[in-house]
């Protein structure tokens, strides 16, 4: 390409601070030292205060493919828009994707940037924007813009009444007709103005292979796009450019909303001489919406898109990458099933197998799947985690987990072991209301006895209960006093016995067990009752009893 002398003079006018060149950053940050075949990827979110289950999706797609390659995974903060930073939002990132198994080899942390590539805030990289920004008008590829807002509505009414696609190109983009006089008079009266990019694209078609979505046929770009804002600070389009190459990024992971901007990026990089990195554009999270129709998760109408819903729920990290995979890669769910008693981190995670149209969200099947994760994690170690939940969202709860370990174990493993184990434990909130019975301070009646048994009976029940309950009884001989109980009160001993002669009885012994369970653990509907009440112990069950028999 040809340089001419005004080129020059209008990039050190433009720029007359910026005495760096090209050639010191790629010095500075060169080819990292990695094995062939290691990926490097990052996860390079706004810090909004909103850290969305999108970013969660994607840090999990850029986590495996550079640690399974023996590569680098880096976290990067793109906070070039001062309007939507929000403080403390980079320690949430942080934290938030720690918590679900997310760790960084490298880049921004709450103590600092750790790595060789930094700064990892984009907000601390301005001069490395404007260095490579003066490059590119230094040969002719890009220009300073005056057009106000204003004009630029103008153009786009215009635009609109001739059917034309709107922005800045061709005969609409007048700053690239402008003379060095010109451009030197305006920046010297202080008028403000935008550095473009100066398109060479005149209509043709690129093709690009897309990690996910294999070859792609797309327009090339004929848009200026902007590449600084009037303040200095670079779009997202420039400077996610710039850092990937200097960083050494191999792999962008990234949603599909940005396949109408990869012309841009492809032409930015083809601009400024970089090898462009392989895109690879996740589907986007679905949901089934009204009708059974698809739609986009919505951070306004979805509150399970957002990573503090889970956190605030209790769903273990484990329970949640386990749902994440299944979504992630098509035959993971065959893997787990070869591989029940392996780590997720051994699966061998592959692109190739991502879904290239909408990965559909199931709340329901996350909670299916956190039943079978919980089943596997021992009471001890959940006993912790609903500590560290209860400390962090119930604060008020928490003395109820810690240092009482040995009993809250004993209840979580309650129904969990033989041949058909109980899977109904999904989340932490969730569980607190399952085993809250077992505190005296949160015990409530919930459910009303069975209509069938009158308030006399109830009492009757329950008072002989209490006369004949030995804590010692196994659990053929604690079964067999209730049966005697019912009969006694004109009940059936068995159920089936209730069936064939229903006119015989009043009910039969199900109803006469379910008084008892209701006035021990306030519902109808529990595990085994029996072990239950060796969780308890004998005071609790009786003082219990007492209190639901009349004076």
């Amino acid at each position: 390409m040809t340089i001419s002398g005004n080129d020059i003079r209008m990039a050190k006018l433009l720029f007359p601070n910026i005495t760096a060149t090209p050639e010191h950053y790629e010095g500075l940050f060169p080819q990292r030292g990695l094995t062939a075949g290691a990926k490097v990827t990052r996860l390079a979110p706004s810090p909004t205060g909103f850290i969305h289950l999108g970013n969660l999706y994607g840090a999990f797609v850029d986590e495996r493919l550079a640690h399974q390659s023996e590569g680098v995974f880096f976290l990067r903060i793109e906070d070039t828009d001062e309007k939507r930073y929000v403080d403390g939002a980079v320690d949430v990132i942080i934290s938030s994707l720690k918590f679900f198994g997310i760790d960084f080899d490298e880049g921004a942390g709450p103590d600092g940037d750790t790595g060789d590539y930094g700064p990892y805030h984009q907000s601390n990289r301005t001069d490395v924007y404007q260095c490579f920004a003066k490059h590119l008008v230094e040969r002719g590829c890009a220009y300073p813009c005056f057009l106000t807002e204003q004009e630029i509505s103008e153009i786009r009414q215009a635009q609109e009444k001739r059917k034309e696609n709107p922005g800045i190109y061709g005969e609409w983009a007048s700053g690239r007709d402008l003379t060095f006089e010109q451009v030197e008079s305006r920046v010297r009266s202080g008028m403000p103005y935008v550095l473009r990019l100066k398109s060479a694209g005149a209509g043709g078609t690129i093709h690009v292979e897309d990690g996910i979505r294999g070859t792609l046929a797309m327009p090339e770009n004929n848009q200026d796009v902007v590449l600084l804002k009037t303040n200095g600070v670079p779009t997202y389009h420039f400077a996610h450019v710039v850092d990937d190459h200097l960083m050494r990024t191999t792999h962008v992971v990234r949603g599909a909303e940005w396949l109408p901007s990869l012309p841009i990026h492809i032409e930015l990089f083809k601009m400024l001489g970089f090898p462009l990195p392989v895109y690879c554009h996740t589907a986007q999270l679905m949901k089934l919406g009204e009708g059974g129709n698809k739609r986009k998760l919505s951070k306004r109408e979805d509150p399970e898109l957002s990573l503090d819903y889970y956190r605030n729920e209790g769903y273990h990290p484990n329970a949640v990458r386990e749902y994440l995979l299944t979504i992630l890669n098509s035959d993971y769910e065959e893997w787990r099933r070869a591989n029940p008693g392996k780590d997720a981190g051994e699966f061998p995670f592959a692109i190739e197998k991502m879904s290239t149209s909408g990965a559909l969200f199931d709340l329901d099947k996350l909670n299916d799947v956190s039943k079978d994760v919980l089943l596997g994690i021992p009471a001890e170690e959940l006993c912790g985690f609903m500590a560290g939940w209860a400390k962090e969202f119930r604060p008020e709860i928490a003395g109820l987990f810690e240092g009482n370990e040995t009993y809250v174990g004993r209840i979580l493993d309650l129904g969990r072991s033989g041949s058909n184990p109980r899977k109904d434990l999904i989340c932490a909130k969730q569980i607190f209301e399952f085993i809250r019975y077992f505190f005296d301070s949160y015990f409530t009646a919930v459910d009303e006895p069975p209509p069938n048994v009158s308030k006399a009976d109830a009492s009757a029940i329950l008072k002989s209960y209490l006369d004949t309950y030995c804590h010692g009884d196994d659990q053929q001989q604690w079964f067999g006093k209730i049966r005697e109980i019912g009969a006694s009160l004109g009940y059936a001993a068995k159920p089936k016995d209730f069936k064939k002669n229903p006119d015989q009885y009043k009910g039969h012994v199900g109803d006469v067990s379910t008084v008892i369970r209701i006035a021990l653990v306030g519902r109808a509907q529990s595990p085994d009752l029996w072990e239950i009440q060796q969780i308890l112990g004998e005071e609790r069950v009786r003082q219990r009893i007492k209190n639901c028999v009349p004076a």
